[in-house]
């Protein structure tokens, strides 16, 4: 059922209304927006949340996405180039709605896990399905829901961000309307006369984060978005990825920078040697390593010296002296032990901080070999 609104002023507006099926309590639900938008929805009865794209014409039957159901699913990914297993039998998930980190050393098989999924290269063996289909069956179809950033990105460097994004919007069918809101969005507004080959690396990134946008994709695949940039892009990029997904988008990005994907990602995978190594939330991840918290005491008039206390004390380990400061790996239950055992041999204690595992602490761990 579709219907179109007119505007008190005399025009035809844009607005269309559908009504759908929540997947759970089939109970029938009204929604209203631009064709082409994104919609949050909840339902009433069963609270049930997910998202619903309204068409760009003619509508066809389509239930609400449950939101805890799956974007994309990897399954025994392989790629050998001349002998080398790139990418060895990956298998992980992406959850509808969530922000995933893809993690790994330079030459773990990142960049070629993302081509593969995305059938810009062939892969070996393995399936992949996005939203449900098959990627080499539904090629086509998966990709007009898909805005996918490779690691360099390029443009035609004669051309301005109008004259790219208009290539860009006939190539995909889409609205030329849309741009001038795409370049205000990622604040290149002031630069939007220039032409691209005097675009900063920063600039042309962003540049790439509106192209993306054309065809209000609901799955973001970004390949080292912010490779090679200073902390002012960096902070953007992130700002731009985290809108996106305020907005529903499913995003998948690999990165190097972990205290970024720390900060973003809701769950993440670490790749190592073309093999899928941990797929977790971070802080699971950490419990499985069992990594300890760092425990940071600083004293008055410290000798420089590991207290006597401390050497053999269970559950303490990898302790450090750094000036006035002990840095030191334990066990949670016992930190007030520490420092009372310290305060009973005479140390002043001015200050101390504990420091929950960190992404980096998981990742040294697994690439490294440790665990």
């Amino acid at each position: 059922m579709l219907i179109l609104l007119c505007s008190p002023f005399g025009g035809l507006d844009n607005m269309v209304s559908k009504i759908i099926k929540c997947p759970k309590c089939k109970t029938h639900i009204t929604i209203q927006g631009n064709p082409g938008e994104r919609i949050s929805v909840k339902c009433n009865n069963c609270n049930t949340k997910g998202y619903f794209t309204l068409p760009d014409s003619t509508p066809q039957a389509e239930p609400i996405r449950d939101s805890s159901a799956i974007s994309i699913d990897i399954r025994n990914l392989t790629k050998h180039f001349k002998g080398v297993n790139a990418v060895n039998g990956a298998t992980f998930k992406v959850k509808k709605g969530e922000i995933f980190g893809f993690l790994g050393p330079n030459g773990a098989g990142k960049t070629t896990t993302i081509k593969a999924m995305l059938n810009l290269i062939h892969m070996d063996s393995g399936q992949v399905r996005i939203n449900g289909l098959d990627i080499k069956n539904d090629d086509i179809q998966i990709k007009k829901n898909i805005g996918f950033l490779p690691e360099r990105v390029s443009f035609y460097e004669n051309l301005t961000p109008i004259q790219t994004l208009n290539f860009f919007c006939e190539l995909k069918g889409v609205n030329k309307s849309i741009i001038p809101s795409l370049i205000k969005n990622v604040g290149l507004e002031d630069a939007k006369y220039r032409k691209v080959g005097t675009f900063s690396k920063g600039m042309v990134q962003l540049l790439g984060f509106a192209q993306v946008q054309i065809g209000n994709p609901t799955i973001y695949i970004l390949d080292e978005p912010m490779s090679g940039l200073d902390a002012r892009w960096v902070k953007i990029i992130r700002e731009k990825i985290m809108d996106l997904n305020s907005r529903g988008a499913t995003i998948m990005f690999s990165s190097h920078i972990l205290s970024e994907v720390e900060s973003l990602c809701n769950r993440v995978a670490i790749i190592k040697k073309g093999k899928i190594i941990a797929e977790n939330t971070i802080s699971n991840i950490s419990k499985y390593l069992r990594i300890k918290p760092r425990l940071k005491i600083t004293f008055k008039n410290f000798n420089g010296k590991i207290p006597e206390v401390l050497k053999n004390l269970e559950g303490v380990e990898d302790i450090e002296i750094r000036g006035d400061s002990l840095l030191l790996s334990c066990d949670s239950l016992i930190r007030s032990k520490i420092i009372s055992l310290l305060e009973k041999a005479g140390y002043v204690i001015s200050d101390f901080r504990t420091f929950e595992p960190s992404l980096e602490d998981a990742f040294v761990k697994l690439v490294d070999g440790d665990a």
